[in-house]
């Protein structure tokens, strides 16, 4: 026992030097990418605002650089009903919770392997019964052939981290426990996106099925008129059925977006982690979601800190950098020092008598001296995963700033895109007006009806599209500049799933949280 007490004493220092030899891990350091040498997003000035016009959701909507995203972006809309949608979602969707039950996966990993940073210390106790045979010297000092033999003791191994290698596992599975991190943030952002997007294309369905029922009044009237004309002779039935055909044919476009509202009210069931048939309760329309109007524009060098998928490919860039370390530390020698102490005998009753303990010490040096150029494939191995890891992240900075640049310019067209269709609205109805009027007075040309009232559903649908398109693409703009996660005091809550039962509980503090 001199010896494991002597050991347990040294043990610290033995680890404050081990400390030091491993602060001079091999392979690189990593450094993190330099942001990019650019100061906009287009390729000219962009202009500070977008056009305006006179309805609906038509309002200017301004550009500034300085201001900053705030975490619940989508309060932005105004919309209780969506407020509450999203609450629900980041509460029980099933892709959110999965990632967050993968992070702390990731992080169980770092914990584990940072315990070898220590020594591994193990007990042991091993009774035995044994016979031995006579041609060699009996084995327990009574001489007897059988015996029992009675072993107690505690292993002590520890591998000193000269090269650096378990530091640069570490650092591995760190950045890849921070790549999940950001994996979590990307998998928040998108869901409040698409639920966000979601309502609104509900919202726009619901407008083009009113603008068409709308159209299908307005064309059951005129077929009413044109019959009471044709009753009393004014009218042919050419025109009947010519008008007829055209109520028809508006009546026809229904079912198909009915059946798109019904999907789409599918697809917020399941983004709120429900089935189909415990929909959501809520419903949108546009005249409920609020344009907003004041829009931040991050500058490109705060992107790659906002975007999630930016910072996951730092992360998975950093991890392959710690693995050229690992790679490289693997080809140096390795220095283990081992020890066993404990007692021995023959009889339960007097094992831990002074005379019965034992004790040894070991070290071990191993070097690769022929591997057929496994180990230096391995490195090059790493090496050029590195690469394919640092053009991903120039890749995916590239998509990020092209995401913005294609939300900018789409709000800009959108609000073009929307006085144009207010316009075109504004000018059927009027045609559309003059042509029913002629139809009354009994000077039918149903010819000219029947382009009015075509004309007239495609712009109020148009006018629907546009408003929807605006307030889509405002949302795109919020999730391309990263959606305001790094604003976020409190963590995203955590829950655990009873496969057996379905049911899920609130994820506490405890071994699962570290």
């Amino acid at each position: 026992m001199f010896f494991a007490a002597k050991w347990f004493s040294t043990a610290p220092a033995v680890l404050a030097a081990t400390t030091l030899l491993a602060s001079c891990a091999v392979g690189p350091d990593f450094r993190v990418p330099a942001a990019p040498q650019i100061t906009r997003y287009t390729r000219e000035q962009l202009t500070p605002r977008t056009s305006a016009t006179d309805t609906a959701g038509g309002q200017s909507q301004r550009f500034e650089p300085s201001r900053d995203i705030p975490l619940q972006w989508w309060k932005l809309f105004k919309s209780p009903e969506l407020d509450a949608l999203i609450a629900r979602s980041l509460q029980n969707n099933p892709t959110l919770q999965s990632t967050l039950a993968t992070l702390r996966a990731s992080k169980q990993a770092v914990y584990a392997q940072e315990g070898k940073y220590f020594p591994l210390v193990q007990a042991n106790f091993n009774p035995t019964w044994q016979r031995t045979s006579a041609a060699i010297a009996p084995v327990p000092a009574s001489g007897a052939s059988v015996f029992d033999l009675y072993t107690a003791q505690l292993q002590v191994t520890y591998t000193f981290d000269i090269w650096g290698l378990n530091r640069r596992t570490v650092e591995a599975l760190q950045a890849m426990a921070d790549t999940e991190r950001f994996q979590v943030e990307a998998a928040y952002l998108t869901l409040t996106a698409n639920v966000v997007v979601a309502a609104i294309n509900e919202a726009s369905l619901r407008g083009q099925i009113d603008a068409t029922n709308e159209i299908i009044t307005i064309n059951t009237k005129m077929l009413q008129t044109l019959q009471r004309q044709l009753n009393a002779g004014y009218a042919n039935r050419s025109d009947v059925a010519a008008q007829e055909a055209a109520l028809a044919q508006v009546r026809a476009t229904l079912p198909p977006l009915r059946k798109a509202l019904q999907q789409n009210r599918n697809l917020l069931a399941a983004l709120a982690g429900a089935f189909p048939s415990k929909g959501p309760r809520e419903t949108f329309r546009l005249a409920n979601l609020h344009l907003p109007i004041d829009l931040p524009v991050s500058v490109p060098s705060q992107l790659i800190e906002q975007r999630p998928d930016i910072r996951a490919a730092e992360q998975q860039l950093h991890a392959a950098s710690a693995q050229i370390g690992v790679a490289t530390a693997n080809m140096l020698p390795s220095f283990t020092i081992s020890a066993d102490a404990g007692f021995m005998n023959t009889a339960l009753a007097h094992l831990l008598a002074p005379q019965n303990a034992f004790w040894d010490l070991a070290g071990n040096v191993t070097q690769t001296v022929f591997d057929a150029g496994t180990l230096f494939h391995l490195l090059q191995q790493a090496k050029d995963t590195y690469q394919a890891a640092a053009w991903t992240y120039q890749g995916t900075v590239i998509a990020a700033v092209q995401n913005v640049a294609d939300s900018l310019r789409a709000l800009q067209n959108d609000a073009d895109a929307l006085r144009a269709a207010r316009d075109f609205e504004r000018a059927a109805k009027t045609s559309l007006d003059l042509a029913q009027q002629q139809v009354q007075s009994g000077n039918a040309n149903v010819l000219l009806l029947l382009t009015a009232q075509q004309s007239y559903l495609q712009s109020t649908i148009a006018v629907v599209q546009a408003r929807a398109a605006r307030l889509t693409d405002t949302a795109a703009l919020f999730q391309a500049l990263g959606g305001g996660w790094w604003n976020r005091a409190e963590p995203l809550p955590e829950r655990i799933l009873d496969v057996s039962t379905g049911k899920t509980t609130l994820l506490t503090e405890g071994p699962h949280r570290h």
